[in-house]
């Protein structure tokens, strides 16, 4: 970051040449969607393609970047747990301010969250890492984050293992990887005394187990880092891809740039030949932050996936199914 010495950076900093960008009739209505009100409210009525994929990963989603995986060797690992809403001082400020709060998710039991062997970050934002859900683990849970990340944990002792992109760790007989994302990370502002703008690094996880791969994109925009990626650890068989939270009227570059639109989830798909795409971010459990309605980018996703003619299989969940691959 310019001026500082302490601080990170994208791979591709100044990258914004998208492939595809949907300019109109982005959103066309589908039959697959149930829906209260116009693309708010809705349940995904389709029936996914079976898939002649034998991995031995489950992935439950619990709603926004919220995921619990049950890997072949039968861990349980849980990605960006957040089942409240804003950590403090956030919530405080939504509460003032009369801000939007989502409906919570389902609430794991005690049972399932002292069962976790490991929770991995993927960023220091509020709504993908709350201090509130960490006192509810186990003391031998794992917890794997960014450079930077463990100073913001609460106090306690945690077995924290912050790691750089393409920096490795075993879990059991899962080989995690983490990989780069293109985003950014902040959490504290006050107005000339402190700001921690980038001094928490941010990425995606990759799980490798006998060379079945699973993709936890993290909050990501679409960039160069996706073929990398594929370079390094061969094409995934099942991705977890963010498609939502990339509008906005007032600053549209800058959310397209650290957020993809559904059809950058496909581009990135693609490069990295997965084998099934499983979108996340919209939803009814969702905050809706950059996003036009809680289904919006799955309408677009279903739009621009028969519009590219994409050969990468969707599996669609609602809030709260589980599939195994």
């Amino acid at each position: 970051m310019e001026g500082y010495q302490d601080r990170f950076i994208n791979l591709f900093p100044k990258f914004k040449d998208y492939p595809v960008t949907c300019s109109e009739d982005c959103y066309q209505p589908s039959e697959l969607l149930a829906c209260n009100e116009p693309m708010e409210n809705c349940t995904y009525k389709g029936d996914s393609a079976p898939l002649l994929l034998n991995t031995g990963y489950t992935v439950k989603w619990y709603g926004h970047a919220s995921f619990r995986i049950t890997t072949p060797d039968n861990q349980q690992f849980l990605f960006d747990p957040v089942f409240n809403q804003f950590d403090w001082p956030v919530n405080w400020a939504f509460r003032l301010s009369a801000g939007f709060n989502r409906n919570e998710p389902e609430q794991p039991s005690d049972l399932m969250l002292n069962a976790t062997d490991a929770v991995m970050y993927s960023h220091i934002h509020y709504d993908h890492f709350n201090k509130g859900d960490i006192q509810a683990f186990s003391a031998d849970t794992a917890f794997l984050t960014p450079l930077g990340f463990a100073e913001h944990f609460p106090g306690g002792d945690f077995n924290i293992t912050e790691m750089a992109w393409y920096a490795s760790k075993p879990l059991g007989k899962v080989n995690v990887h983490f990989v780069p994302g293109h985003h950014f990370s902040n959490r504290i502002l006050v107005p000339y005394l402190y700001e921690d703008e980038n001094k928490t690094l941010w990425g995606g996880w990759l799980l490798e187990h006998q060379g079945n791969t699973l993709f936890f994109a993290g909050d990501t925009g679409y960039s160069p880092h996706f073929k990398q990626i594929r370079e390094k650890y061969g094409e995934i068989d099942v991705c977890l891809l963010p498609i939502a939270s990339y509008f906005s009227a007032e600053s549209p570059a800058f959310y397209r740039k650290v957020h993809m639109t559904p059809e950058d989830a496909l581009i990135a798909a693609k490069e990295l030949n997965c084998k099934v795409m499983v979108p996340w971010g919209y939803g009814n459990n969702s905050w809706k932050m950059g996003d036009k309605t809680s289904h919006s980018a799955l309408f677009r996703l279903l739009t621009m996936h028969k519009r590219l003619d994409s050969e990468i299989p969707l599996h669609i969940l609602n809030e709260g199914e589980q599939v195994s691959f």
